[in-house]
């Protein structure tokens, strides 16, 4: 029986290490869809330069992150870096996938592995904030 209890407690351990970061990779990417489809709305509406459009894009992304990380790892207590890297990770190559479809054609180039830099840098120090956030 105690074999049994141990198998039970490994198995929930592995999933509990990845619930919280799909949870919050589902949620970063839903805060992009709905603050993308908001900065389109405000584009088409408005005289926004172009050179204003890249920069908003990073904002939206680090927010988006950034809110991912603190939903996802909102019970979590430890390795805030490394659930945060994930996130940030994941939500870089999901971002760029979703949003590849809908624009109907993929690019590779030096901005993807740019973003995925970005995505990942802020995902482990957005992981740490959160997580550290909880102990005071």
């Amino acid at each position: 029986m105690k074999l049994k209890a141990k198998i039970l407690k490994k198995s929930e351990g592995k999933s509990s290490f990845f619930k919280p970061i799909i949870k919050g990779v589902v949620v970063a990417l839903c805060v992009a869809l709905v603050l993308i489809l908001l900065f389109a709305f405000l584009l088409r509406f408005t005289n926004i330069p172009e050179n204003i459009i890249a920069p908003v894009n990073q904002v939206i992304k680090g927010i988006s992150i950034f809110l991912g990380v603190l939903f996802g790892l909102k019970k979590v207590k430890e390795n805030g870096i490394i659930n945060g890297l994930f996130i940030g990770l994941l939500f870089t190559i999901l971002a760029f996938l979703v949003f590849s479809l809908l624009d109907g054609a993929f690019v590779f180039d030096r901005t993807l592995i740019n973003d995925i830099i970005f995505g990942t840098i802020i995902g482990a120090i957005c992981g740490i904030i959160c997580v550290n956030l909880k102990k005071f």
